[in-house]
């Protein structure tokens, strides 16, 4: 039989388990009470008609188990349903609907397929995987989309700030992850929470070799092609093999990406125009123009008889024309360390090249369109460079002047302007 009583802990300390289970009411709050089972296990329920009446539908959710939750807590907890039902609310499915939200992980899943997949190359999409599965489903996955703060994403952030550019990588991934949770109806507007999060300051990572360096580099790989490479602390010569060479030259001279490089196949190769007509690259459809220097690379490659495959080969020996070389990290390692450029990525050799030719007087937009940047912002990062150049020849003619005031003879040759 139910029982009615006020529900305090000693009255419910002192219910006894049956062999049925049974419930007992709470004198004062209407539809609140307790389900004993025969196992001795005590739930606070709550007991209401959705949507008023009679006709609603009967539902009886567990608000807690005692023990876990005081009678006080579950009763308030009850006063504030009976409220909401009063107002024509759904407890029980309001709690459902917050138990099947979707969580960051849930929302990172849909980011990949439904975005990254989408319209971004499989390299970027696997750098968002990496930084995902690395950083923030960590972090943040089991949190519901719409529960997650301001606070939540500057933790994560503050977390990273010794990485400070993967600290960036991963607010900007994070913040257009939660725009689009906003599209599809996840969060409401405006409430992305990364907005106003300060990014860390980044220090630039461009290095440009010098003319020296560039020296250095070349006599290294002269000695690797001829098998007399020893590395520091090595007594024996190491092997880097003539693809990996050349993909480096190749680099040097086009100021190419390694991916373009590496993907570079015979059949984009246009030897009426001395270009290499890339049909898809970071930045879409691409040109690479092939100096001298790089042409002779070429000619010294093993082409395919039906002039079909990669430029630079994979596998072992003289590699094959269908398999492309995946990795030259290793092989550059070698020769970086020999030519005492350490630290040097292989990304900074098309730094390399956009500094030579700021050196040689080309003008940013030329600059952009030899390394086929889409954005001239993008070229714009190499615009303090000009300044050398320029301060150089500043230098030279001040000091022809200064040679000439001291009467040297090594001086420049001082010439009276007319007036016109």
């Amino acid at each position: 039989m139910p029982k009615t009583m006020k529900l305090t802990k000693r009255a419910v300390d002192a219910l006894k388990p049956a062999e049925a289970r049974f419930m007992a009411w709470d004198s004062e709050i209407s539809g609140f009470g307790l389900r004993v089972s025969p196992t001795g296990r005590k739930s606070y329920v709550f007991r209401y008609r959705a949507s008023g009446g009679r006709t609603g539908r009967s539902r009886e959710p567990v608000i807690g188990v005692h023990g876990a939750i005081t009678p006080d807590q579950a009763r308030e907890i009850a006063r504030s349903w009976a409220a909401l039902v009063a107002a024509g609310g759904d407890p029980a499915a309001d709690r459902e609907s917050l138990r099947k939200a979707p969580t960051v992980s849930n929302l990172l899943d849909r980011f990949i397929t439904d975005h990254a997949e989408r319209n971004n190359k499989p390299s970027t999409v696997r750098n968002v995987k990496q930084a995902i599965e690395n950083h923030l489903r960590p972090a943040l996955g089991r949190i519901k989309v719409r529960d997650v703060t301001r606070a939540d994403i500057s933790k994560l952030h503050g977390s990273l700030r010794s990485t400070p550019y993967q600290a960036n990588r991963a607010l900007a991934l994070l913040s257009k992850a939660f725009s689009l949770a906003e599209v599809w109806g996840l969060r409401p507007d405006s409430s992305n929470p990364c907005m106003r999060v300060q990014r860390f300051e980044e220090k630039s990572r461009e290095r440009f070799l010098s003319e020296k360096e560039f020296a250095a580099l070349g006599e290294v790989l002269a000695k690797a092609e001829r098998g007399e490479l020893i590395p520091k602390g090595r007594d024996a010569p190491a092997y880097v093999s003539p693809q990996a060479i050349a993909a480096i030259r190749l680099l040097l001279f086009t100021g190419a990406r390694v991916s373009e490089i590496l993907g570079l196949r015979w059949e984009f190769i246009n030897g009426e125009n001395n270009t290499a007509e890339l049909p898809d690259s970071k930045t879409g459809k691409k040109t690479i123009y092939l100096p001298p220097a790089a042409l002779e690379v070429l000619n010294g490659l093993e082409r395919p008889a039906n002039g079909k495959g990669y430029v630079v080969r994979g596998g072992r020996g003289a590699g094959d024309a269908s398999q492309p070389l995946v990795n030259i990290k290793k092989p550059w390692g070698v020769i970086r360390s020999a030519a005492g450029l350490d630290g040097v990525r292989l990304h900074d050799l098309r730094h390399s090249f956009a500094s030579a030719a700021i050196a040689g007087g080309m003008s940013l937009p030329m600059i952009g369109a030899l390394l086929g940047h889409r954005d001239v912002k993008t070229t714009a990062r190499y615009a303090h460079l000009a300044d050398d150049p320029i301060r150089a020849a500043a230098a030279q003619v001040g000091n022809r002047i200064a040679g000439a005031m001291k009467g040297e003879s090594a001086g420049a040759n001082v010439v009276a302007m007319r007036r016109k």
